[in-house]
């Protein structure tokens, strides 16, 4: 705790992946002692807090929740309470919620610390055994598979290696769309369950990376990680509203909405619709 008229401090802290044993003694010793947690689920936070001597205040900040309940955990910095905020696994704000917290704590001049630690993503790039002197983290890809395509197709040409989070269940269907934007031979790794007992580590082209998991139930359970080599040339991005625009133009609107949803990812009804208001 503070000392009394002084603001807690907001403690941004890593917690283990998979296997427990990788929590920091200097997380350890922060989770037993501090008074309040933010904890993105309570009940998967808690095990981490079983061994206390007092029980903590578990607060629960998840993405549906942030904006509601910042304005009260600043409440509680201001008043000399410090606060470990920690996600179910690994690194706060790496994809999961946290950002407008640390952003109003900086605005009211609170402390912000960092007990740095596990990490999906800096973890599989450890192992990847590609280029990782620059890298691209994309998180969450759309769950859609014609906007997955375009985003996909946005990051065709960018030369840095691309990190990626998957459920290892869409495995099959992301891979399979990377085939279509970045093409068969493209290398990549999967890194699923990182360091728990079915932990695998497989790195392969895309193709036969793909055909590897489609055969294998057990490959498309947990969480991935997929690594992916970057382009080795840099290509030109596609702007889907002024190639619309061409083959309106050019085509016939059947003929232009098939080429532009081949060219961006956008499904036939989108494609078809954009056409159309181009010809407007």
């Amino acid at each position: 705790m503070a000392e009394d008229g002084e603001a807690g401090t907001l403690w941004v802290v890593a917690t283990p992946i998979g296997n427990l044993d990788d929590l920091s003694d200097r997380a350890r010793k922060l989770l037993g002692t501090v008074p309040v947690v933010a904890a993105e689920d309570t009940r998967v936070s808690s095990r981490l807090l079983a061994d206390r001597a007092e029980r903590a205040e578990l607060i629960s900040l998840h993405e549906h929740n942030e904006a509601r309940v910042v304005e009260r955990l600043v409440e509680k910095l201001l008043e000399g309470a410090d606060i470990a905020l920690v996600s179910d696994a690994g690194t706060p704000l790496i994809s999961d919620p946290g950002y407008r917290l640390v952003a109003a704590a900086h605005d009211a001049g609170i402390p912000v610390r960092t007990v740095p630690g596990p990490c999906a993503a800096t973890a599989a790039l450890s192992i990847a055994g590609l280029a990782t002197d620059r890298f691209w983290f994309e998180g969450f890809l759309p769950a859609k598979s014609g906007a997955r395509r375009k985003r996909l197709g946005e990051l065709a040409g960018q030369t840095a290696t691309l990190v990626f989070y998957a459920p290892a269940r869409d495995l099959p269907a992301v891979l399979e769309d990377m085939i279509a934007a970045f093409g068969p031979d493209r290398r990549a790794t999967l890194a699923r369950e990182l360091t728990k007992l079915h932990e695998t580590v497989r790195r392969d082209a895309l193709r036969p990376l793909h055909d590897w998991i489609a055969a294998d139930p057990d490959q498309q359970r947990g969480e991935a990680v997929l690594v992916v080599a970057g382009s080795e040339t840099t290509a030109p991005s596609v702007d889907p509203n002024a190639l619309a625009e061409e083959l309106a133009r050019e085509l016939p609107p059947s003929r232009a909405a098939k080429v532009l949803a081949r060219l961006t990812g956008l499904n036939r009804k989108e494609a078809f619709e954009l056409i159309e208001s181009k010809r407007e």
